[in-house]
């Protein structure tokens, strides 16, 4: 048995007894082969990718923008210096002709550095061209067609060009600039998010540490930050909530082993010095039948024991009652109340049933629960008094309800005691003379029948007497 209690103890620690360890500093997903990943990692990177698209998307608009300013401002001084040329031609020929016109246009042509200028007479001949001294870099020049009319109605044609290579060179580093930018601020975000992330995730790591250092041994131990997240708290509640009812369920295991051996002893022992006592000597028949039949006794409360612990096995494994049809609960009591004839007229005792109300139970369980409430009752009522069973509608839950009491009168119980009337192998008074016969599980039964029927149980001690009773569930 105590290898099945090990294992229970284990369970509930939430630790195979026995089973592979990792080596240290090997994460668990790695020996079942599901890759981690790391979430700062991922921030990061999701944030340096995401303002890298931000960033390039704005520094490329603004590009545009600078570019398109650039070019319009181009075509509008290129424009005005074409304008320029042709009025010049326009006076130049009113004064002296076409000679006139090229004169003009040589003279001018030093005070407009980084032009070009060539003009056609109307039948395709050239009229005027600048130096051929002056280069022409296709690609960095920015030019304009115009056609205007001279004196006497001569018309003529022309290209004006301006080396734009300052503009080019101008764009150039502006895109530059705006690139690295984009890449600089890319990566700075990717840095401070690296940076804040591991300082937000500063908690996460205290409470790692904190949930690393809870062993078996300190299970009172509870998880706290120094500055309470408001993000992590509810998780926080909920764990330290979590490890209370782990540690009071590893104390009622803890206690149910011991008081199980205890209870195991006993009868044991019995039943061994009884045969070792039978086979030190001869003995007649009638001694070893009577020997026997002593042995039969204790064997029997043995199974009693072990029968009403899987019971209570098969209600903390969630096993739910098996409701029939509607049923009288006061017929059911007045059965009971039959089955307990004798020990209450042996303790001059009478039992009034109050109430009444039909409801689907379990019909053996009920009667179970009832008689053990009722056998109670009768142990600790004052001789000459009357037992009260009360089965009423239960007015304080949300759900249909029905509450069943059962009140003696007989000597109070310290609350102290009421807090655990419903524990297991617990003994309000173990001094009494028949304290031996009873190994404490009755009331632990009827709190079992009640949670399998969806209800509750209760203990309360007055001037009244006490009453124990329990709640069922109608549906």
């Amino acid at each position: 048995m105590s290898s099945v209690w090990s294992r229970v103890r284990a369970a509930a620690l939430g630790r195979p007894k026995q089973g592979p360890t990792l080596p240290e500093g090997r994460s668990p997903f790695a020996a079942s082969g599901v890759s981690s990943y790391s979430i700062v990692g991922l921030l990061c990177r999701q944030l340096m990718w995401q303002t890298l698209l931000g960033m390039g998307l704005l520094c490329g608009a603004i590009y545009a923008v600078i570019a398109m300013t650039v070019m319009a401002e181009q075509r509008e001084r290129i424009g005005g210096k074409a304008a320029f040329v042709q009025e010049l031609m326009k006076v130049a020929s009113h004064r002296g002709g076409e000679i006139e016109v090229a004169t003009k246009l040589a003279y001018y042509a030093d005070r407009r550095p980084g032009t070009f200028l060539e003009v056609f007479r109307a039948d395709g001949s050239l009229l005027y061209r600048d130096s051929a001294e002056i280069a022409k870099p296709e690609p960095e020049w920015r030019g304009v067609d115009f056609r205007t009319t001279l004196a006497q109605g001569a018309e003529v044609t022309g290209r004006f060009a301006e080396d734009c290579a300052h503009d080019a060179r101008l764009l150039t580093s502006v895109g530059v600039i705006l690139l690295v930018a984009t890449l600089a601020g890319a990566g700075f975000v990717g840095l401070g998010t690296t940076w804040r992330v591991r300082r937000g995730l500063t908690p996460l790591q205290s409470l790692a540490r904190q949930t690393q250092a809870i062993s078996p041994d300190r299970l009172d131990a509870r998880l706290s930050l120094r500055e309470p997240v408001e993000e992590l708290q509810p998780w926080i509640d909920q764990f330290n909530g979590l490890m209370d009812r782990l540690q009071r369920a590893y104390v009622q295991l803890e206690g149910f082993n011991a008081d199980v051996a205890h209870e195991l002893r006993t009868p044991l022992a019995n039943v061994m010095g009884q045969t070792e006592v039978a086979l030190a000597r001869e003995r007649s028949p009638q001694a070893l039948r009577d020997t026997l039949e002593s042995n039969l006794e204790e064997m029997q409360r043995l199974a009693a024991l072990v029968n009403d612990m899987l019971f209570l096995s098969r209600s903390d494994r969630g096993a739910v009652a098996r409701r029939g049809a509607a049923i009288s609960l006061a017929a059911l009591a007045e059965q009971v109340v039959e089955f307990h004839e004798a020990p209450l007229a042996e303790s001059n005792l009478s039992v009034l049933v109050e109430g009444g109300v039909s409801a689907a139970v379990d019909e053996p369980l009920f009667k179970r629960a009832l008689s053990n409430l009722l056998g109670n009752a009768i142990r600790f009522a004052e001789p000459g008094s009357r037992i009260v069973i009360r089965i009423a509608p239960d007015a304080v839950g949300a759900d249909e309800q029905v509450r069943v009491e059962v009140q003696n009168a007989g000597p109070p119980i310290a609350p102290q005691h009421l807090a655990r009337m419903f524990d297991r192998f617990f003994r309000a008074d173990s001094a009494r003379p028949d304290s031996q016969s009873h190994h404490g599980l009755g009331l632990a039964i009827v709190a079992a029948i009640a949670r399998m029927h969806a209800g509750r149980t209760w203990a309360e001690c007055d001037g009244n007497g006490t009453r124990v009773g329990f709640t069922l569930a109608m549906r």
